[in-house]
C-alpha cells in the first residue's frame, strides 16, 4: 500500500486505548495527519495530531508510543512525531457509530 493519509489511519486503527479498549480513531482522538517530504531522501516523515479524552489521560505516554511505533513500521516512513493537542478539547461528539456501539452509547 502506498503511504497515504489513509495507510497512516489504518496503522492508528490498531492502537487500542487501554481504559475504553477502543482504537484511537474511532475514538476521534486524531485530529490532524500531515505527511512530509525529506528533501535528503526518499523517506517521509509523518506529524501526528492528536488529543486524549481528558488532559490528564494516564495512557497518554501509551497511546503516543504505540502510535509512533504503529506508524514507524510502514515503509517509506521516516520520523514519525505525535504533538499532543487540547483545542479544541476531545468530546463524544467526535466518535465513530463503531465506537460508539462498542462503547453502548446511543
Amino acid at each position: 500500500m502506498a503511504l497515504s493519509e489513509d495507510a497512516v489511519m489504518e496503522e492508528l486503527k490498531k492502537v487500542i486505548d487501554p481504559e475504553l479498549f477502543v482504537n484511537i480513531v474511532d475514538l476521534g482522538l486524531i485530529y490532524n495527519v500531515e505527511i512530509v517530504d525529506r528533501a535528503d531522501d526518499e523517506q517521509k516523515d509523518i506529524k501526528i495530531d492528536m488529543t486524549m479524552t481528558s488532559p490528564a489521560c494516564p495512557a497518554g505516554p501509551q497511546l503516543i508510543g504505540n502510535s509512533k511505533q504503529m506508524v514507524g513500521q510502514l515503509e517509506e516512513v521516516g520520523d514519525v512525531e505525535v504533538k499532543i493537542v487540547l483545542d479544541p478539547p476531545w468530546t463524544p461528539d467526535r466518535m465513530t457509530d463503531d465506537a460508539r456501539d462498542q462503547l453502548g452509547i446511543f
